[in-house]
């Protein structure tokens, strides 16, 4: 499965084209907006599945989710009015069918009960309580069927109070489709919001399972399958993908037999004297993950420290005045990194500058965004379509938050699948991608890959041990070391944040940021034997 558009730029020439819309299935890591997936259900029975077929699979995947998990117990289903509750009165009838010992309470009124949810609610041949905090008392397992994935607003009142209660319990919580309070187009909950152990959604995830808050408030996530015929979903464009090397392992830059250093490509990393550690993590990373050469041009002052350090790495010495223009004479440096450890200085700016004028694939990391933090128009207006852009939080902000929208401001319905709002992070890497032309890396547990001409992917193997000084040098040279490789630019942006995350979980607990370029390897030899 490929998300590739018709034509890619990359390092060295055009990626094939993609495959039509609609040649194959949607891939399995395709993130559905609530209202995409709304769109897939109504189209259902068309395609020969009715919507209380769906109803009656989802129900029965949420039980056998639970049963893996956990013995039986008394539960508390609490359902809703809407689809959402109907799932939960499926589950309810199967949990007490499978001899466990279940007690339902409806949020709303029983007559507010529409379509299949009235249908699975007449199942239901159990009392019915009202879903208030004294219901949950002497549960072993709560299960919330209270509202789904599109949420409008911040859950206020009685169902407030409900999840403020459900969350002081102390049972586990089973979420259907999404914890209640969590919206599943951005993962951000306005509002109270359910804490769920495990949430149980169908057919495809939404964005919301994966970025945060959303991801640490789902608890274990499972998607099933339910039968949702392939029609309903033909002609759905996905809010984004959740990154896997389904998306991009079929391009990845491998060495060849008849290959040599140069068909690898030469990344030029630009060092500062400041933290030269920095640029030493960049430049082997890039030489780890792929490229045949990589060179560090470091000032005068601290070339004979790098050098000292470096071994497979060639080192050279600017002049003092910084000028790139021996550094880059050679074409045969392909990609340009610079910005770790570089210094916020006139001259560090003067260099970023100099290495956008050349063209050349270029990667951009912390002081070489942040230098620009007072005239960000001036680093913006000179990005072009083979540069990517390496954010944390903080450097986004001074870059991009003086033409950005502001927070307040609705995003786009057409650009995310779904309504939004100005700071959900997905749609800030999308608009930021388009209006600066570059394709933008917005770090994070919840990385997000964003290209300019709107493709995204949300990435969601990072650890933890990843929160450490240094850690984000290292993906700026794994981009590096595969757009030298030949890699197209946004595909390479995925692939090291990927084998970025296997490296740091392959490691565990201790990880410091020199570890990791190599534990590279042993990620890249998962990659190879996966099928």
């Amino acid at each position: 499965m490929s998300i590739r558009p018709s034509r890619t730029h990359r390092a060295g020439g055009a990626s094939p084209p993609a495959p039509a819309p609609g040649s194959e299935g949607l891939s399995r890591h395709a993130l559905l907006s609530p209202a995409q997936m709304g769109v897939a259900d109504r189209a259902a029975p068309a395609a020969g599945v009715t919507g209380v077929q769906l109803m009656a699979a989802a129900g029965a995947a949420v039980v056998r989710a639970i049963c893996d998990r956990w013995a039986p117990r008394p539960v508390r289903v609490l359902c809703g009015t809407g689809n959402n509750g109907g799932d939960g009165f499926v589950v309810a009838r199967l949990l007490r069918d499978a001899g466990w010992p279940v007690r339902v309470a409806l949020w709303g009124r029983r007559d507010a009960l529409r379509g299949d949810a009235a249908w699975a609610a007449e199942a239901w041949s159990g009392p019915l309580e009202p879903a208030e905090p004294a219901c949950l008392e002497g549960a072993g397992l709560i299960v919330d069927a209270l509202l789904g994935a599109g949420l409008s607003r911040s859950p206020e009142g009685t169902l407030r109070a409900l999840i403020q209660a459900l969350n002081a319990a102390a049972a586990p919580v089973c979420a259907i489709d999404v914890p209640t309070g969590l919206d599943g187009a951005s993962g951000r909950a306005p509002g109270a919001v359910v804490r769920a152990d495990l949430t149980v959604t169908f057919c495809r995830r939404k964005p919301g399972h994966l970025l945060l808050p959303g991801r640490v408030l789902c608890g274990a996530l499972v998607c099933a399958d339910i039968g949702m015929p392939e029609a309903a979903l033909s002609g759905i464009a996905p809010a984004a993908y959740a990154n896997h090397p389904d998306l991009w392992a079929g391009i990845f830059p491998w060495p060849r037999v008849d290959g040599h250093k140069y068909h690898r490509g030469h990344a030029l990393v630009v060092g500062g004297a400041q933290m030269p550690g920095a640029s030493r993590l960049a430049c082997l990373a890039a030489a780890r993950i792929g490229a045949g050469l990589v060179t560090l041009a470091t000032p005068p002052s601290a070339w004979a420290l790098q050098a000292g350090a470096l071994t497979s790495i060639m080192v050279e010495a600017l002049p003092q005045d910084g000028a790139l223009d021996l550094a880059v004479a050679d074409p045969r440096r392909n990609v340009l990194l610079i910005g770790p450890g570089l210094g916020r200085t006139p001259q560090g700016r003067h260099q970023v500058l100099a290495l956008l004028a050349t063209g050349r694939p270029c990667v951009l990391d912390a002081d070489a965004l942040s230098g620009f933090s007072d005239e960000p128009e001036v680093l913006l207006g000179a990005l072009h379509e083979t540069c990517v852009l390496t954010p944390h939080e903080g450097e986004f902000a001074s870059l991009f938050g003086a033409v950005l929208p502001s927070a307040d401001m609705e995003s786009p319905s057409a650009d995310v699948g779904a309504a939004g709002v100005g700071d959900d992070k997905l749609w800030r890497a999308r608009t930021a991608a388009r209006q600066s032309g570059a394709v933008v890396v917005l770090k994070g547990a919840d990385t997000v890959i964003a290209a300019p001409d709107g493709r995204c992917v949300i990435n969601d193997n990072a650890p933890p041990t990843l929160a450490t000084a240094g850690s984000g040098d290292v993906l700026a040279g794994c981009v590096a070391g595969l757009l030298a490789a030949g890699m197209p630019v946004f595909e390479a942006a995925c692939a090291a944040v990927w084998l970025h995350g296997l490296a740091a979980d392959g490691l565990g607990q201790g990880l410091l940021a020199e570890d990791l370029p190599g534990a590279l390897p042993g990620a890249l030899a998962v990659l190879a034997g996966m099928d």
